[in-house]
């Protein structure tokens, strides 16, 4: 696939899928229509040039496709039909045309094909990891490689489990639930929008440090959400904590592209109102928790702690103490390793690196580079040099991320 078609590919094959899917597809017809819509574009785009809204040329392609496909069933099963029915019959049990529905594009209250397609995907029949593998790969088109490195699990289960979820699926109509039966999707929704919004803030592979259109894409979607559900903390929270990290962005890369991480970053260079707005998002959430018995959930203390890095002006003044504190709360409601290792980066700086070396040091994350690069931050400041060396070299090998690598190089020429 050229560049310039796999780019136009990415950002318009979950809405082609959206559109099928609402036609009255099903997934594995949807996506078979797609991929003839692309086989098409590789076919005739080199030879008769690129039309003038390549978007519009795949959808048409893509909706051709599939109403042949819909008129020859429709037609099969009128035949069948016929056989035993009088002509009344058959009228009375006929599908409505296939072109109608392709042309009739109602809009329902979602609005949005994106966000309605991770409703649908994050189905009730699906395990909650295959809810979140088949969302990552149908609506934000990461790759089974981004998806393991994501969920930190093995490609080959990863392309397992969507194998498995798609015959899972299999004759099921893809329709969006009713409001009543969207709150019980929410969760996965959620989890799903940062999983990606995560991937463009760091790049698992590749040459950039950064993917913005993904964090951005991610972030338009979880304002569409709270704005859907405005009484539901978790949208609230999710936008809140998108919209604070996302505001680092400017400053995350130097002027060559090169990363900057977050204390050595120029806060200046903040975008300030997408402070604003995450805070403003963060109060909406805390009003909607606050008589809550169960308190505040795992989205609202990850916006919290982005909330304190929001508020110092420079590292120096970050409150490290309420970090730790903010992270004992997460870890209580997440025990996950890599909570647990965050957890102890703000120890490190609360009380001190020598009590959160054996900390880190106990975490099952081998094979994911800011652990090590973690261990060799603290080995360093610790003054064991030649076990940081170490450390960090582990760090460069398992990294996948070429700024990354060159980061991480440039710290060991100056360790």
């Amino acid at each position: 696939m050229t560049p310039s078609i796999e780019a136009v590919w990415r950002l318009e094959a979950r809405r082609l899928t959206g559109a099928l899917l609402r036609a009255g597809a099903d997934l594995a017809l949807a996506e078979d229509c797609v991929q003839d819509a692309l086989v098409a574009a590789l076919q005739r785009w080199p030879a008769e040039g690129w039309p003038a809204r390549p978007g519009a040329w795949l959808m048409t392609a893509a909706k051709h496709r599939l109403l042949d496909r819909m008129r020859h069933v429709q037609m099969a099963s009128r035949e069948q039909q016929a056989l035993g029915d009088d002509t009344d019959a058959l009228e009375a049990h006929l599908a409505p045309d296939p072109l109608d529905l392709l042309l009739s594009d109602e809009a329902d209250e979602v609005g949005d094909d994106a966000l309605r397609l991770m409703f649908i995907a994050c189905h009730p029949k699906l395990s909650r990891e295959a809810q979140w593998t088949l969302t990552l790969r149908l609506v934000a088109g990461l790759t089974v490689a981004e998806i393991a490195r994501a969920l930190f699990a093995k490609e080959a289960t990863i392309a397992q489990r969507i194998t498995r979820a798609k015959a899972q699926l299999a004759g099921e109509r893809f329709e969006l639930p009713p409001a009543s039966g969207r709150a019980a999707r929410l969760e996965g929704v959620c989890t799903v929008l940062y999983l990606m919004f995560n991937e463009g803030y760091v790049a698992s592979s590749g040459a950039e440090w950064t993917r913005p259109t993904l964090c951005l894409e991610a972030l338009r979607l979880a304002r569409h959400l709270a704005a859907l559900l405005p009484t539901e903390a978790d949208a609230q929270a999710l936008l809140a904590l998108m919209e604070l990290q996302a505001s680092r962005l400017p400053a995350r890369t130097d002027a060559l592209g090169r990363p900057v991480l977050l204390l050595e970053q120029d806060r200046r260079r903040w975008d300030h109102l997408l402070v604003r707005r995450g805070l403003e998002a963060l109060a909406r959430c805390r009003s909607l928790t606050a008589f809550r018995p169960e308190g505040p959930g795992t989205l609202a203390l990850q916006a919290e702690l982005a909330a304190v890095h929001a508020r110092a002006s420079d590292a120096e003044e970050t409150d490290w103490p309420q970090l730790l504190r903010l992270y004992d709360a997460l870890l209580a409601l997440q025990p996950s390793p890599v909570v647990a290792l965050n957890r102890a980066v703000a120890l490190s700086h609360a009380i001190g690196p020598a009590q959160a070396l054996p900390l880190v040091e106990a975490l099952p994350l081998t094979g994911y580079p800011w652990w090590a690069s973690v261990r060799a931050d603290l080995l360093q400041r610790l003054g064991r040099v030649e076990e940081a060396r170490e450390a960090l070299s582990q760090a460069i090998a398992w990294t996948g991320n070429e700024r990354e690598r060159v980061l991480l190089l440039e710290r060991l020429g100056r360790m």
